[in-house]
């Protein structure tokens, strides 16, 4: 720790502090534009200038002097700065005059106006005036893809973008080009970003240079509800705030969360929302002649009641969907069990994972923030950039930090970050486990060694002998201790951990998802999309919020809520209990997802023992009470990971297969039900197959 003075305040802070830090932990204001805490120094803008006593006679950019540089006094005495002197406040006004020289001062037109920080900025540290009378220079705006809109006049070369795309996305798609005046930022041959994750430069961008193309020119800021939510995108549970005007949502917003998604969020994340609106199930439907027809919730639940009451309960199953909350899916739990049937199911077909064994059977046990912790990497039928994006830019951000070694089993694909290639199937795990593959000894050096398993090995033929030799290999290696459990899965489905958690699997007798697909004559279909319809039999009733693939088979349509428009827990891939917030309300006649089956139970003469969501709470925490206890993830139980994979019984004489792994994930931008249904989504995913070309403007 290292002594400073801060306009007059002593205060003590660690060495490698930048004086922009130290000033910031003194309680000092100090503007920046190019400075970002998690991005490279690049000292461009000149902004956070400030006078050090004793250094040299002039402002020095606090961002790039070390708390470590600065001279003490003649006796010793700690090194002093001002950050609100005549000299700094001097400099910093004529700093903001030429940052205007160029800039286009086209406020009132301008997307980012209202939460600009030049504006804000300029107000509280500019001057009333320029002396330049010279004529501005123009830009050309340059087409980078259909998420981010350029108007590159406006650009003071922070260089935010450039270092974001390279150091936290993993892809040197943005750079500066020429020099002085001449300088510009763009994509080198004007093409369109390939990143995941670009979309952050829109938050980056301090000036309005870079704005979300599908948002522009629909609200401001002022006019739009923010509520504070989470993504369902995927099983990471990122954190963001929805803005809403009036019953539509305009815009997704990324929020701080330091364990979950830092201050990132993915493309499919932050450009969902157009898909809320369209496509949607507003009315139930019911199959007549051979033709879905709309009709009233009344005419609906007859015809569910009808046939509930012809058949067998044993001829009755549920299917729980990528995007079900735990609040819907303990609902339809408990209707099933009402109905004495024991066949519901979470879980994908095929799928080796079971609660039974123990909760940290399927959680990602390392936890995301745990990957900075780690010291290597075994990646087994997954392909993080697709299937979790902001858990991908973390593994990047520890390969950044070097002496990371990183194997891959699985498809050879681009992660962003180098990698050995272990192999593609089940029989490269068996290869480690003997040590005839090399990358067994990176494991076995490595202190914190971590094994992420993807949905593609759980999913295989082999799904559970994989387990049980990654299980035996985490243990070999020492990915399994008293202070460490480095054996993670990751999910792809927010729905998945949470059904897992209540227990949203076949029952004693009960059949799983792959025997209800065409064992069932009643078969509920929880937002199921991602099944082949075609081995659908049976009488079908589908609870969902789009007119996708569950609602085409379905006999039934009932039409429910999505996650802006519901107070619903989700647990993430961590077991880290989450909870939107509605942000705007369903269109039509469609209900939350939970009061359909309390209906839908009272129709049929079975009713649910709750009238309204905190009542049905009280019933889920007294059932499961860590479901109660939010943005926390329970400690691992070492004991329990290795009694479970005794249980699997696996050894290294275990038969499997050499069928390589896939991932699930085969179009990123069309994974569920609002993917497919956005028009953003739809334009990415063709610019990616080579299908289209958007024109830019």
């Amino acid at each position: 720790m290292t002594k400073i003075v801060i306009d007059g305040k002593e205060i003590e802070v660690p060495d490698h502090y930048t004086l922009l830090q130290a000033c910031e932990e003194a309680g000092a204001e100090i503007p920046r534009f190019c400075f970002h805490e998690r991005l490279s120094i690049a000292g461009n803008c000149r902004m956070c200038l400030v006078e050090v006593k004793g250094g040299p006679p002039k402002p020095q950019a606090s961002c790039a002097v070390g708390v470590r540089d600065c001279r003490p006094g003649p006796n010793g005495e700690p090194p002093e700065v001002l950050t609100k002197s005549p000299m700094v406040k001097k400099a910093r006004e004529g700093v903001m005059e030429f940052l205007l020289i160029n800039h286009p001062l086209d406020c009132p037109i301008c997307d980012q106006g209202g939460e600009c920080d030049l504006q804000d900025q300029a107000m509280a540290y500019g001057i009333d005036k320029n002396r330049f009378a010279e004529n501005k220079r123009a830009v050309e705006d340059k087409y980078i893809g259909p998420l981010v809109r350029t108007k590159m006049t406006r650009c003071i070369h922070c260089t935010r973008c450039v270092r974001f795309t390279t150091e936290v996305a993993g892809i040197s798609e943005l750079g500066l080009l020429g020099r002085g005046e001449d300088a510009e930022i763009t994509t080198y041959l004007e093409t369109a970003m390939t990143s995941e994750m670009q979309g952050n430069v829109i938050d980056l961008c301090p000036v309005g240079a870079l704005t979300s193309r599908p948002y522009q020119d629909t609200a401001r800021p002022w006019e739009l509800t923010k509520t504070e939510s989470i993504d369902v995108m995927d099983a990471v549970g990122s954190n963001i705030r929805v803005d809403a005007r009036g019953r539509e949502v305009m815009r997704i917003m990324p929020r701080l969360h330091e364990d979950v998604n830092e201050e990132w969020i993915s493309d499919k994340t932050r450009f969902i929302w157009d898909g809320l609106r369209t496509q949607r199930l507003d009315r139930p439907y019911v199959r007549r002649r051979g033709k879905l027809e709309e009709a009233s919730w009344t005419e609906a639940f007859d015809a569910i009641g009808k046939k509930v009451k012809a058949v067998k309960p044993e001829k009755i199953g549920a299917i729980g969907g990528a995007l079900s909350s735990v609040e819907e899916l303990y609902a339809l739990k408990l209707f099933i069990q009402s109905l004495d049937s024991a066949n519901l199911d979470c879980r994908a077909p095929g799928s080796a994972l079971d609660p039974a064994m123990a909760r940290e059977a399927y959680l990602f046990n390392a936890t995301i923030a745990g990957i900075e912790e780690s010291d290597a990497l075994l990646i087994v039928g997954s392909n993080p950039r697709q299937e979790a994006t902001v858990l991908n830019s973390r593994i990047l951000k520890r390969v950044k930090m070097g002496n990371y070694p990183v194997g891959l089993i699985g498809e050879a694909v681009d992660l962003r970050y180098d990698y050995d290639h272990v192999g593609t199937g089940p029989d490269a795990i068996k290869g480690l486990l003997s040590g005839k593959n090399k990358f067994a000894a990176k494991l076995k050096r490595a202190k914190k060694p971590l094994i992420i398993i993807g949905q593609g090995a759980l999913n295989h033929k082999d799904g559970k002998a994989v387990l049980g030799l990654l299980a035996e290999l985490a243990i070999g290696t020492g990915a399994i201790k008293n202070d460490w459990n480095g054996l993670s899965i990751l999910h792809t489905d927010a729905g998945r951990v949470g059904g897992l958690d209540i227990g949203f699997v076949p029952g004693r007798g009960g059949k799983a998802t792959s025997a209800m697909l065409g064992g069932m004559d009643v078969l509920f279909l929880h937002g199921a999309d991602e099944l082949d319809m075609q081995k659908v039999k049976g009488f079908t009733i589908y609870v969902g919020t789009h007119g996708d693939a569950g609602a085409h088979r379905a006999d039934v349509i009932l039409p429910g809520s999505t996650y802006t428009e519901k107070s619903a827990t989700y647990v993430n891939t961590e077991g880290r209990v989450q909870m939107t917030e509605r942000a705007a309300f369903a269109p039509g006649d469609a209900r939350e997802d939970w009061a359909i089956l309390r209906a839908l139970s009272a129709h049929i003469g079975r009713p649910l023992p709750f009238d309204s969501l905190p009542q049905l709470r009280a019933v889920l925490y007294r059932d499961h009470p860590h479901l109660g206890v939010l943005d926390e993830v329970a400690a691992s139980g070492v004991g329990d990971t290795k009694a479970f994979a005794s249980a699997l019984g696996a050894t290294k004489t275990a038969k499997v297969s050499s069928t390589a792994f896939k991932s699930p994930v085969v179009d990123y931008f069309l994974t569920n039900p609002i993917a497919r249904a956005s028009k953003v989504m739809a334009e990415c995913s063709m610019l990616r197959a080579g299908t289209h070309r958007i024109a830019a403007e």
